[in-house]
């Protein structure tokens, strides 16, 4: 399997230590989120976007794409009525598309749920539409690029748009596009009621990427979720995407919880 670790794990460390520190325990693969280089897509220059993948593929790791992709933004959201707001949402995206390819990523993982929420007058069906109206605007510049965008169904902890993979199919299919799949995390599927390893076979015909974590916030293995048989899972349906680590508690400190979380992925994938 390919491992990979978000960037924002890294924190303030300047980008070259982080960076060796991924390689020291094993991973090939770094995940950025776009907060980390600049406060916008758009604003993070040529020459940031250059040096940053220099960085990686100086220690031979490989940029795979974006994730927190509205975060830390304003003015911008998925399932909002205001056509407006829709509208330049649309188009921030395919400024993260070209970050994203000028980055040689291929993938970017769409959370971000406070820039998804919808009211509750509106409901679920009209939210769908109105993401699905951003979003279509969107397959173009995913097409020229070669970029696809992995939909992140998030717990009811989160928010209240799309908390199961199946809520995320539905958009999908809305879509019909290969350019827009699906995206399963670990802490998320969490809350769905069903076991993980279910989740991961009964939606493996749309997933192209994987978050490893626990409940508890931290990675993989540092909690109480059995990671076993997540990776039995994803043996037994021969995934060959990337599993990323993505944490929100960094209070163990950047080096436990690249060591511990690849240590941990390492002993569930051979069980």
């Amino acid at each position: 399997m390919k491992f990979a670790i978000c960037n924002e794990t890294f924190g303030d460390w300047p980008i070259e230590q982080g960076f060796e520190m991924a390689k020291k325990h094993g991973y090939t693969g770094i995940e950025v989120a776009p907060f980390t280089l600049g406060t916008r897509a758009d604003r993070i220059t040529a020459r940031q976007r250059s040096e940053y993948l220099r960085a990686a593929k100086s220690f031979g790791l490989e940029i795979i794409g974006l994730h927190w992709l509205l975060a830390k933004t304003e003015g911008f959201h998925l399932t909002t009525d205001d056509s407006d707001i829709r509208a330049r949402t649309s188009a921030y995206f395919d400024e993260l598309v070209a970050l994203c390819a000028d980055l040689e990523g291929k993938i970017m993982v769409l959370g971000s749920p406070l820039q998804r929420n919808f009211s509750p007058e509106m409901g679920h069906d009209r939210a769908m539409e109105n993401a699905a109206s951003v979003l279509e605007k969107v397959l173009p510049a995913l097409e020229r690029h070669g970029v696809q965008i992995a939909i992140e169904p998030l717990g009811p902890q989160e928010g209240n748009f799309l908390n199961h993979a199946k809520q995320a199919r539905e958009l999908i299919a809305q879509l019909g596009s290969d350019r827009i799949q699906l995206h399963l995390d670990v802490k998320a599927m969490s809350s769905e009621g069903e076991p993980i390893d279910k989740i991961i076979r009964d939606n493996a015909d749309f997933m192209i990427h994987f978050h490893a974590n626990d409940p508890n916030r931290l990675g993989p293995g540092m909690g109480d979720v059995d990671q076993r048989p997540i990776f039995r899972a994803l043996r037994d349906i021969d995934y060959r995407g990337w599993v990323s680590v993505e944490v929100f508690d960094y209070s163990p400190g950047v080096e436990t919880i690249l060591e511990s979380s690849m240590r941990n992925m390492i002993a569930a994938s051979r069980a």
